[in-house]
């Protein structure tokens, strides 16, 4: 097993990658602490996750939370291995039509946190640690209407290499995983979206990629482990995009063949 006695934490870890990945770290090894805002989705990951896993309810805008977190997590097993800063939130920002409040909304969750969730991790992070940063190809491609949560992607990206940096002297390995379109419970949130309209994006995306799919999370899970295991013991501070080829093959979809 790859993770065999390690210990992690996962932001946002009740849906979506966030749980995949749980699930790939308990099943390879590792006990896990998950976060998320929803007792209720997070006492029901546990029950999925079995006893390797705990929660702790937390808001990671919330400093005081963030921090106690952290602490919480040192109480039950001492030092960290693995951090996954996975939490973070979509946001529609068309230019011309956006308010200041949601731009710095979807600014303080997806990126201003993720800092801060890194910063408040290092005094229990073990020498040698993998920290791992949630980012997205949106922060490479130029998509309309997500300015703000491209911008956040890109800054997770800078965020990456610069705490790389920052953290090599401990032998920490700082690194971004950037999924393409994953089939998360993210598309469904919206209650205006029906599920033929979530069908009609699962189908327009799958034209555009070059592998004619969305992704699933647990594919997503597997990248992540990568990161986090001692198989990247020589990878720092690099983006992983998966994808299917969306960022490096945009022409390769199926509509593009023809």
């Amino acid at each position: 097993m790859k993770l065999q006695g390690k210990k992690a934490l996962i932001t946002g870890g009740n849906s979506g990658i966030g749980l995949a990945t749980a699930k790939l770290f308990v099943e390879e090894g590792a006990e896990v602490i998950i976060t998320g805002r929803n007792q209720q989705t997070l006492d029901e990951a546990v029950k999925l996750l079995g006893p390797h896993a705990h929660s702790f309810r937390a808001e990671i805008t919330d400093s005081a939370a963030r921090k106690e977190a952290f602490q919480k997590a040192a109480e039950k097993f001492g030092k960290l291995d693995i951090v996954f800063a996975n939490a973070g939130i979509a946001g529609n920002t068309p230019a011309g039509k956006t308010s200041e409040e949601l731009f710095r909304q979807i600014v303080d969750i997806n990126l201003t946190s993720v800092f801060f969730t890194v910063e408040d991790s290092l005094p229990y992070l073990n020498d040698g640690a993998s920290i791992i940063l949630n980012g997205s190809v949106i922060g490479t491609l130029g998509q309309p209407g997500y300015a703000a949560y491209a911008a956040t992607k890109a800054g997770v990206r800078a965020l990456a290499r610069s705490l790389a940096a920052d953290l090599s002297p401990r032998r920490i390995r700082v690194n971004v995983v950037a999924p393409g379109a994953t089939k998360t419970p993210i598309w469904s949130r919206n209650d205006s979206r029906t599920t033929e309209q979530v069908s009609g994006l699962e189908q327009q995306f799958s034209n555009v990629i070059a592998l004619g799919r969305m992704g699933e999370p647990e594919e997503i899970a597997k990248a992540v482990l990568f990161l986090a295991s001692d198989d990247s013991s020589y990878v720092q501070g690099v983006e992983l995009f998966v994808d299917g080829g969306m960022t490096g093959t945009p022409f390769g979809g199926p509509a593009a063949r023809g």
